[in-house]
This record gives C-alpha cells, structure tokens and sequence, in this order.
C-alpha cells in the first residue's frame, strides 16, 4: 500500500475534520506515493523512534504527536526535531499523526479508554463540538461514591503510574469525575460546569491547584494519560491491514523523568 492510502484509511475512522483548529493532525513528512510494507506504532516521532523504525525497515511512523507542531523556519539539525525530520526524509520515513481527532473521536479516543480503565459509566462529553458523539474528555461517574484516597489509589492502580499531583482535597467524597487525556488546564471551568467532584488530566499549572475550589484536580501526566495511544492506533491499523507488518514502538519512553 502507499502512504496516501494508509492516510486515507485512518482518516476513515479518525477524520482530520474532528481535530481541534490549533492542531496539526495528518501526514507532516512523506511522499503520499510511496510504498509501505512495515508500519511502526508510537506515541511521538522522536529521534530514537525514527532510527527504530529505519533499523527494523519500517517505511512509515504513525504517531498521536505531530512532529511539527509549530511552524519551522529551517532544517538544519539544529536541534531534536530537525534532526529527527531530516533522518526521517533522508531515508524515505513517512511520518503521521492522529492527534485531537483521535482524542475526540467517539468511543475508541482517549478519554474513552481512560473511563473504561477506571469503571466510570460515561454521561457525556466534557466540550462536545458540533458534530454527534464527537468532542474532548468524558464525564462519568463511579459506581459508588470514594473518599479521596481511596479515588487517587483507583487512578494510580488503573492507570499503572507511580505519581501523580492534585490539589488540596476540599471534599468529602468522590462520585462525577472528569477527563482530558493530555493537556487539560484549558477545560478546567468546563469540568466545574459538569459538576464533577474531580477532574482528571495533565499538565496543570501551579495557580490551577492554587485556585481548585470544590474540585480536586488530579495531574496524572500528559504521557502517562496517553500512552495508550499506541494500543489504540495498533489495533486500528492492525484490524484492517491484513498480512501488513504493524509494529509497537520499543522506544515510546516518557521524557518526564522523576526521582523519588
């Protein structure tokens, strides 16, 4: 199959209208004509994940990150990012990403499975755009209300991490929670609008806690809440490439490194 038509069968499922206006979903480096055999599977086109996929012949990397997000004035190998689209184009590796249309997809995006893994039953979407169904973060609620501890025990266990930051808990009880997988402080007022006890996403800014009233944020990490991208995008790709090589980044490792 050739790029273009591997573009075109994800944005069957994924449509590259349902990405927010800032976003820069889509093929960013790449020939749409040429051939692909091997698909690798990651959460950011980074420099090491690139060298994977030439190493293992893979001649296209499909993402949740764009690689360019921002414009470029050169490519000079400059930095991570030059470097990475320059090895990239110099050895045929076509790069794609399905970014804010996978995470407003309807039941496969993001927020979906993060609402899954914690056994919410969803009532609704946390910023619906015009279309049905479509639209970033998910309202749910728990099957029975939890004190704070217990519920920040629930999110680390579910979600497999280690560490996790909130604000200070100023109620009794956790039963509606909220949900933006990725960079949420934009969606904090629309979480308090939902009514949600408390708001699950990443990267929160010192005077969103400072600020959380009723509502205790919980700041899971942008890569923490959204390394299941790769299972998602994998199956996608998996379910209607048949006898295609479709393979899982090795190197899809968190840049946020901690020390405890």
């Amino acid at each position: 199959m050739k790029v273009g038509e591997i573009a075109q069968l994800i944005e069957a499922t994924l449509p590259l209208g349902w990405q927010e206006s800032y976003d820069n979903a889509g093929l960013a480096v790449g020939n749409p004509e040429a051939e692909v055999t091997t698909i690798l599977v990651a959460l950011d086109a980074t420099e090491e994940v690139v060298e994977e996929a030439i190493a293992m012949g893979a001649q296209m990397v499909v993402t949740h990150h764009p690689i360019i997000f921002r414009p470029i004035k050169q490519l000079a190998w400059a930095n991570r990012q030059q470097r990475t689209i320059a090895k990239a184009i110099a050895a045929g590796v076509a790069l794609y990403a399905a970014h804010t249309n996978l995470d407003s997809a309807p039941t496969i995006g993001i927020s979906h499975l993060l609402a899954t893994k914690l056994g919410l039953r969803e009532e609704g979407l946390l910023e619906p755009s015009a279309e049905m169904g479509v639209g970033i973060g998910i309202v749910g609620s728990l099957a029975e209300p939890l004190s704070t501890e217990e519920f920040l025990g629930l999110v680390k266990r579910s979600l497999g991490i280690e560490a996790l930051r909130h604000s200070t808990p100023r109620v009794e009880s956790i039963r509606k929670v909220a949900i933006c997988s990725g960079s949420g402080g934009g969606l904090i007022e629309a979480a308090e609008r939902s009514g949600a006890d408390a708001y699950i996403a990443a990267d929160f800014k010192y005077h969103d806690f400072v600020d959380a009233d009723r509502m205790i944020l919980v700041d899971v990490g942008h890569f923490e809440s959204e390394i299941c991208a790769i299972d998602i995008l994998f199956d996608l790709l998996s379910k209607n490439l048949s006898n295609f090589a479709v393979r899982k980044s090795t190197h899809s490792t968190n840049p946020v490194c901690y020390m405890t």
